[in-house]
């Protein structure tokens, strides 16, 4: 009976540290939006099928800045829900209106996958992108703030 309340113990223990390493290592298993910033009015809002611009920063769960186009100056540009880039940023940028910061916590199954993107992505990455919607279908912001996440 003590060896059958003692196993019972290590793995209830077992389960705990699971549990704990999981959550600390920032890991997620569906798609997370947090708002960072909503401008006053919501001129253009991005549809799937809209050609957008876009400023980043991705980062790894541990904080390595694996790219960005803030330091670049040069924002990405693709046609939104056409595949053109990973699925996490074609349904995280849904609905964003011009001017709109996000933060996007992709799941590997929403990014790179299992395979990842060597060298920089390792497989089954959590990737975390800060965004910034600078143009829907060449239809900037009129606000005039240009300010970095």
């Amino acid at each position: 009976m003590k060896s059958t309340n003692a196993y019972a113990s290590i793995f209830l223990l077992l389960i705990f540290v699971t549990i704990a390493l999981a959550k600390k290592s920032g890991d997620v298993t569906e798609l997370q939006i947090g708002v960072k910033h909503k401008p006053a009015s919501c001129e253009y809002q991005a549809h799937k099928g809209d050609r957008v611009r876009v400023h980043y920063r991705g980062k790894l769960t541990d904080g390595t800045v694996f790219d960005s186009s803030f330091e670049r100056g040069d924002p990405i540009e693709f046609e939104l829900g056409s595949g053109q880039v990973i699925k996490g940023w074609d349904q995280g940028l849904l609905g964003m209106c011009v001017g709109e910061k996000r933060k996007l916590k992709i799941p590997s199954k929403l990014g790179y996958g299992d395979q990842g993107s060597p060298p920089t992505i390792p497989g089954g990455a959590t990737l975390i992108f800060d965004t910034e919607l600078v143009s829907v279908n060449g239809k900037p912001s009129s606000g005039s703030d240009d300010s970095e996440l």
